[in-house]
């Protein structure tokens, strides 16, 4: 496992800032998956999808909802 973290690493130092910044993130969102979180929000996703589809709801374009939201703010 060491020669493996150790070869990783020499490979990401070879990366741009800009790069290892960015394998970094990837690297530190994959500590706070959570499996049942994401299964939850891909059912609530689906949801609302079947609740637009078939009528239920209706969206708002959104320069009407930010209209809306900066009347109710005044």
């Amino acid at each position: 496992m060491g020669n493996q973290l150790e070869l990783l690493e020499a490979e990401a130092l070879k990366l741009s800032v800009g790069e290892r910044a960015a394998f970094a993130q990837l690297l530190l969102a994959s500590l706070d998956e959570d499996a049942e979180i994401e299964e939850a929000w891909a059912v609530e996703t689906e949801r609302r999808i079947a609740d637009i589809e078939s009528g239920a709801v209706q969206v708002i374009p959104i320069a009407d909802a930010l209209a809306q939201v900066r009347a109710a703010l005044k």
